[in-house]
């Protein structure tokens, strides 16, 4: 990875709604839960004011195929949770950020973890994310694009 790939990034503090999903695929059940729920609440309507990011959660244990992961949702202050779906509070934070092609989205992550180790900076306690960029009103498919979002200490 060369250093022109990757972009240090400040994100700044964000309300979310998630969903969760668990199991050999929790992506697309998470994907699922959350895009029926944006679509009820009139979201996806005007999607540009929304960002979506996910991520492992838990993440993948050697010898055991089921992990879970959780998808987000911008909101606004008056999105309230609702069954399935929760709303928290994200504290932002500093990031490495690369992007990349779903179909290229674990050699992409192996390769942002390395340059944050290799160079001038240390990893900080914040959530991994990958914002899902280009969304076209379903699940995301292998050439769609990504930003992998590494956090990094001040």
């Amino acid at each position: 990875m060369r250093e022109s790939d990757v972009r240090i990034v400040r994100l700044e503090p964000m309300r979310v709604a998630y969903t969760l999903g668990f199991g050999t695929s929790p992506e697309a059940e998470a994907w699922g839960k959350l895009l029926a729920w944006a679509k009820d609440k009139g979201l996806l309507d005007n999607f540009k004011g929304h960002r979506l990011f996910g991520f492992n959660n838990p993440d993948p244990v050697p010898g055991n195929p089921n992990y879970g992961y959780e998808q987000w949702i911008t909101v606004g202050p008056d999105a309230e949770p609702e069954g399935e779906v929760q709303v928290k509070e994200f504290d932002g934070g500093l990031y490495t950020v690369v992007r990349t092609k779903l179909s290229e989205i674990t050699e992409s992550w192996q390769n942002l973890v390395a340059w944050v180790s290799d160079g001038k900076y240390e990893f900080a306690s914040n959530q991994c994310l990958e914002e899902c960029l280009g969304f076209t009103g379903g699940v995301p498919d292998l050439e769609t694009e990504f930003d992998l979002y590494a956090p990094i200490k001040e």
